[in-house]
C-alpha cells in the first residue's frame, strides 16, 4: 500500500506498507509527482509500517523514472521516517547524506509528534 496526502502547501504524508509491484511503483511515483506540484522548501513525513522490499520490476520502473524523481526531489529540504525497524532508520539517514539539500531523519513510529516538531523547526 502506498499512500501520499498533501497536508499543507509545503508538506506531504506518505504511508508505505508491504511491497510494491511494479504497477503500484509507478502509481506511487505518479503521486508524488502530482501532490508536490508547486512545492518549495517542502517537508515530507514517511510512516513505514511493514517495509518489503519492492518487486525487481518496480526498482526498475523507479530507476527508469530518475529524471523525473531528481525534479522531485529537488522540492524539499527535510524528510522524517517514521518507523521501527532499526535498519530502515540507519538506511533512510545514509540516503539524507547521500542527497544533497535533503536532509533526512528517523524516528521510532511511536515518535511522531517529534517527527512533526523537527519537520517544522528552523536549523
Amino acid at each position: 500500500m502506498f499512500q501520499a496526502k498533501r497536508v499543507s502547501e509545503d508538506r506531504l504524508d506518505i504511508v508505505i506498507s508491504g511491497k510494491l509491484n511494479s504497477e503500484a511503483m509507478e502509481r506511487a511515483l505518479d503521486e508524488l509527482i502530482e501532490k508536490s506540484e508547486g512545492m518549495e522548501n517542502g517537508k515530507m513525513l514517511f510512516d513505514v509500517i511493514d517495509y518489503h522490499l519492492p518487486s525487481l520490476g518496480a526498482i526498475g520502473i523507479e530507476l527508469s523514472r530518475i529524471p523525473s524523481m531528481l525534479g522531485f526531489i529537488k522540492k524539499f529540504n527535510r524528510a522524517a521516517v517514521l518507523s521501527d525497524k532499526a535498519w530502515l532508520k540507519i538506511v533512510s539517514e545514509l540516503e539524507g547524506a547521500l542527497i544533497p539539500g535533503l536532509e533526512i531523519k528517523a524516528f521510532f513510529r511511536g515518535q511522531k509528534p517529534e517527527a512533526e516538531a523537527w519537520l517544522e523547526s528552523k536549523n
